[in-house]
């Protein structure tokens, strides 16, 4: 990433099912994942198809770190999961730090159901579905729900504290301090989803993926991210998609560009993202769909991977 305190990478911009197909080179192929750095935190959000290039990459930086096995520097990780539907957990077996003795990860999401997320990725991620067990993992795994009643601050031993808020001081971060907030948008089948806000210094992201926008918008998602520097917004269909007559698509749990644009304008976005894209939707599609709605907002830019965005 280019020398930046704040930096956002894309690894999967895609929803519903990963897409491997050379029409489909210029925005990508891979489910949901972003790479998130502020000073030396490392926070990965959703564990798409596209947390496997990042896992590679990430462990190809701890074995050139040294060659003797115990001296390499850990992989300090935190992962923030918004809910565990399929396109946003299935590149986590394969993410290759988890096979390393000395990696902490840290993870804080929202399985939706009575149950622990814990016990949920268990079930559905490894367990019955792959050929280890969640608990025959090398790395240490501490896997932990959260409401949006908490906040979790990142400081400088690298230790992710969960907090509950109190006051409203506890949403800002103080000095080098990371602070990561929730929203629970509920308008995702089946039990929503969470959408994350990571505040460092005087900057902010917001992450709203799965979401689907009332009529007139959705206020609380607008009270949530009032002023971020960049708003990542669930953008999985066109409007005519969307009012389709023959398979209409609302009450799915996504939002069209139109109502991803209507946020960023109502939040007073500083930049915009387009992300989450309908896996059908190839590179000629997306690029139709990017010449108009630069012309209808020239803050607004849309996810490719590998994409990279300092703040």
């Amino acid at each position: 990433m280019k020398n930046s305190d704040f930096k956002v990478k894309f690894w999967g911009v895609r929803g519903s099912y990963p897409v491997a197909d050379k029409n489909f080179y210029k925005y990508g192929g891979n489910t949901s994942c972003i790479e998130v750095q502020t000073g030396n935190h490392r926070i990965i959000l959703d564990c798409g198809t596209g947390i496997i290039p990042l896992g590679d990459k990430i462990f190809k930086e701890h074995i050139s770190s040294s060659n003797s096995v115990f001296d390499r520097e850990p992989m300090n990780i935190t992962v923030l999961l918004s809910h565990i539907h399929q396109d946003h957990i299935q590149g986590l077996n394969f993410f290759k730090p988890l096979n390393v003795l000395t990696t902490k990860l840290n993870m804080f999401g929202y399985s939706g159901f009575d149950i622990h997320l814990k016990d949920a990725l268990s079930e559905l991620v490894f367990g019955k579905s792959f050929p280890i067990n969640l608990y025959d993992v090398k790395a240490e795994c501490n896997i932990m729900d959260i409401t949006e009643t908490n906040t979790v601050i990142l400081g400088k031993n690298n230790e992710p504290v969960l907090k509950r808020i109190t006051k409203a001081e506890d949403t800002i971060p103080k000095g080098n301090e990371t602070v990561i907030s929730f929203m629970k948008s509920n308008s995702h089948p089946n039990y929503g989803v969470m959408c994350f806000k990571i505040s460092y210094k005087d900057k902010s992201i917001v992450y709203a993926t799965d979401t689907e926008c009332y009529k007139g918008g959705s206020r609380k998602l607008e009270l949530f991210a009032k002023d971020t520097d960049l708003l990542i917004h669930d953008s999985q269909y066109t409007t005519e998609d969307y009012l389709s007559n023959i398979v209409p698509k609302q009450g799915f749990g996504h939002s069209t560009f139109d109502m991803a644009n209507e946020t960023a304008v109502n939040t007073n976005s500083k930049k915009l993202v387009f992300f989450h894209f309908d896996p059908s939707y190839n590179d000629e599609k997306l690029t139709e769909l990017e010449n108009y709605y630069k012309k209808e907002n020239k803050n607004s830019i849309f996810a490719k991977e590998g994409m990279e965005i300092c703040l």
